[in-house]
């Protein structure tokens, strides 16, 4: 089995999982630390997979509550149809009797005569020549810490505020600093970089509480850096939905990602 971004240990239960947080999985001012949406999504990812043995296809997951450091949560799987090329399963996420996330996703692979795309990567400078990321509140020993982004559309934190993009697009390269190799649990982690583009859209330092994420694995190819294309569709009512295309270096589509958020917009480096 690949590593994996986080620390996810099997039980003596085949379909039970359980992930320690600790501050390295985790986003969020100093003492109100909370795990990173998009690993909660891929670890139940990596225990759908590895309960299944079998390759996620899509999944969706619904936030429900926080991890905080230093608690566990433990990872239940169901697996209710099993098909001959395909698995229906679900995933409940939950530290102690508090549920925190649940992933519903189907798994599986089948020989086909068709491979295509129809969605094409936009065309930026590559990963070299764009900006790095600084992030807004500082990397600390987060998740913003592990991974080097690096902006080809778009701007991050404050140097956003006075600057939307008309056309609410966030255009980033992004890859784990770890030696990972790019795989279904990593494009989930990437997934949730969806509210990044939401401070783009409104020239605010803005982002958001995710409400839900859902992935669509076209298919992984070996690459590097990971492109991700952001749009944001629209804000309202004080939610903003939006989706993500996520490319190989070779313009690969390898997955997609859309997800509904809770718009918060940072005046300080101590807002969440």
């Amino acid at each position: 089995m690949s590593k994996l971004f986080f620390d996810l240990q099997a039980t003596h239960n085949p379909h039970r999982w359980y992930l320690p947080i600790t501050p390295e999985i985790c986003v969020g001012p100093q003492g109100s630390e909370f795990m990173f949406g998009g690993v909660g999504m891929a670890s139940a990812v990596a225990a759908l997979e590895r309960t299944t043995g079998r390759p996620v296809i899509c999944a969706t997951a619904q936030y429900l509550g926080y991890a905080r450091p230093g608690s566990v949560v433990d990872i239940d799987v169901w697996t209710p149809v099993q098909g001959k090329y395909n698995t229906q399963a679900r995933s409940i996420s939950h530290v102690d009797d508090k549920e925190i996330i649940t992933v519903s996703a189907a798994l599986g692979a089948r020989e086909s005569p068709f491979d295509d795309q129809w969605v094409e990567a936009p065309k930026v400078p590559p990963p070299q020549d764009c900006p790095a990321r600084q992030h807004w509140r500082g990397a600390g020993e987060g998740v913003h810490s592990r991974m080097d982004v690096r902006f080809a559309k778009g701007k991050s934190g404050f140097d956003r505020d006075g600057a939307a993009e008309p056309d609410g697009r966030t255009i980033l390269w992004a890859r784990p600093k770890d030696d990972l190799a790019i795989d279904a649990t990593i494009l989930a982690v990437m997934a949730d970089f969806v509210p990044q583009g939401v401070g783009n859209a409104l020239g605010r330092n803005a982002g958001g509480n995710s409400l839900d994420n859902t992935l669509r694995i076209r298919r992984i190819t070996p690459t590097e850096w990971v492109l991700c294309d952001i749009s944001i569709s629209g804000v309202a009512g004080g939610f903003a939905h939006g989706s993500m295309s996520l490319f190989a270096q070779s313009g690969e589509l390898m997955a997609t990602a859309s997800q509904s958020l809770i718009v918060r917009v940072r005046e300080t480096a101590e807002d969440r």
